[in-house]
């Protein structure tokens, strides 16, 4: 390599560096997620989110969620698969179930970039809840919990709380949840 590749590559690692400390960025699962990755890139570098990225590979939704979207997913944590019972997740991950994973998994994410402020229009808007239709053509509820929290109602009537809002994707948002939400 010559002393001008090696200056013009040190230059763009600290346009990069540069770049990404300007990023406005949100800790998940102790890493930092860049609005300038899509929502797989960052989900990879979660440790909170081991689960749903195994599930995700397995139901053959990389793709989709690297693509241009946007989407906002509700995504739930490796203790929120915690809470299911016992042996369903290694059901779900087997390649006889992938279509009922990859439901499960598009139950969780909603076509457009819906960040907390839009959620919580849509929740005044509502009088205290909004209905969202996911992209498996399941509904969700936003609800009012209190004057600074929304939680989510599946179909099931389960509820989960947002337990961190706003973590912007380039390819739209993320919204970390403590429940797998469940279609009927």
């Amino acid at each position: 390599m010559n002393l001008k590749s090696l200056v013009v590559a040190g230059l763009m690692a600290v346009s990069m560096a540069a770049m990404a400390a300007q990023e406005k960025t949100v800790m998940v699962g102790g890493q930092s997620m860049l609005p300038s990755k899509n929502i797989i890139a960052n989900a990879m570098n979660s440790k909170d989110h081991t689960t749903l990225v195994a599930a995700v590979k397995a139901a053959g939704l990389v793709e989709t969620l690297q693509g241009p979207g946007p989407f906002t997913v509700f995504a739930p944590t490796n203790e929120a698969f915690m809470k299911l019972p016992a042996g369903t997740v290694d059901t779900l991950l087997k390649p006889e179930n992938k279509a009922l994973l990859s439901k499960v998994l598009t139950y969780h994410v909603v076509a457009g970039t819906l960040d907390a402020e839009a959620l919580w229009k849509r929740v005044k808007d509502g009088n205290g809840t909004a209905e969202l239709t996911t992209v498996s053509g399941g509904k969700l509820w936003i609800v009012m919990n209190g004057p600074k929290n929304l939680l989510i109602r599946d179909e099931k009537g389960m509820t989960s709380e947002i337990s961190t809002y706003d973590v912007m994707q380039s390819n739209g948002v993320i919204h970390v949840v403590t429940t797998v939400l469940m279609q009927k």
